[in-house]
């Protein structure tokens, strides 16, 4: 006679008021979410009228007008910096995803040349860093102030990104690279033409992480960009949201007291919605490949 172990509680499946509970906590955290999109996208798209009368931020619709966004694209310097960030990011994402396989390829196989000792130096990056200072300095000797290189360069590859990808190669099992070295195929085949399309997951989830860090970043930009026209769109949005700078291509290059413009709170929230606009579109791309790109990855390495 065979006896049944019941199941432990949260294995079992839950009733009709933990669904109703689960619903209604995912209905909050979405408009937890949604409402400060929301009201950054409905105030930038109003009327002055409805945002003087509203004191500031607008909640309730009153009508449509796209003078923000004209105004916003009028002066050139908003689109000169869309096009610097699309540029860097794309170049930048490309550079990085390229690093950090090749290093993750050769990490993840043991008998590859210092394997070992490469390996705990990435690690130790985890919890020492270079500082600013001695970052500024080597940048400054390789000649890359006022570069786009080194917007891109400095933070090229991530160590988390690295690990992660690192972790997925390792469980794709040895015996497939080892038939196709018996068949005469070299590292560079075996990772291009069998470790790589097993890992699309992954590759588009760390594409991603690149791809949202180099878009978001401008903490290079201040210390590395002198040139004002070089700067990309999220230190144009500084700028202006912090420092109430025009947009204009003059009062960019002339920050004094005369190029200063009273603060407009919807061309503010434009730019913020400039700014959002390309990672809200690309994330539902790779949003199905978390799971089996990052999670897999980093709990079965």
């Amino acid at each position: 006679m065979t006896t049944t172990h019941p199941r432990p509680v949260w294995a079992e499946p839950p009733g009709v008021a933990g669904r109703a509970g689960k619903n209604l906590a995912l209905a909050a955290i979405a408009a937890v979410v949604a409402l400060p999109i929301y009201v950054v996208v409905l105030t930038s798209l109003s009327p002055a009228a409805a945002v003087n009368e509203a004191g500031g931020l607008v909640l309730v619709p009153q009508g449509i007008s796209f003078a923000a966004y004209t105004e916003l694209f009028a002066g050139g310097v908003v689109t000169r910096a869309v096009l610097v960030s699309l540029g860097v990011t794309a170049v930048g994402t490309l550079v990085s995803l390229a690093a950090t396989v090749l290093a993750a390829y050769g990490l993840s196989r043991p008998s590859s040349l210092w394997h070992r000792p490469l390996l705990f130096t990435v690690l130790l990056t985890f919890l020492f860093t270079p500082g600013m200072i001695p970052q500024y300095l080597l940048v400054g000797s390789l000649g890359l102030i006022d570069s786009y290189w080194a917007l891109i360069l400095p933070t090229a590859v991530s160590a988390f990104n690295l690990v992660v990808m690192r972790a997925f190669f390792m469980n794709i099992p040895a015996e497939i690279g080892d038939s196709a070295r018996v068949d005469g195929a070299s590292e560079w085949r075996i990772l291009t033409r069998l470790v790589l399309p097993m890992s699309k997951g992954v590759t588009a989830v760390i594409g991603l992480f690149y791809a949202v860090g180099y878009w978001n970043a401008f903490f290079n930009a201040i210390l590395y960009i002198n040139d004002n026209r070089m700067w990309p769109l999220q230190l144009i949005l500084r700028q202006y949201v912090q420092q109430g700078g025009s947009l204009t291509s003059a009062s960019v290059v002339d920050t004094s007291a005369s190029a200063v413009l009273p603060p407009n709170l919807a061309i503010q929230m434009a730019i913020v919605v400039v700014a959002l606009v390309p990672v809200t579109v690309i994330y539902p791309l790779v949003q199905r490949h978390f799971t089996k790109g990052v999670i897999i990855g980093a709990v079965k390495g």
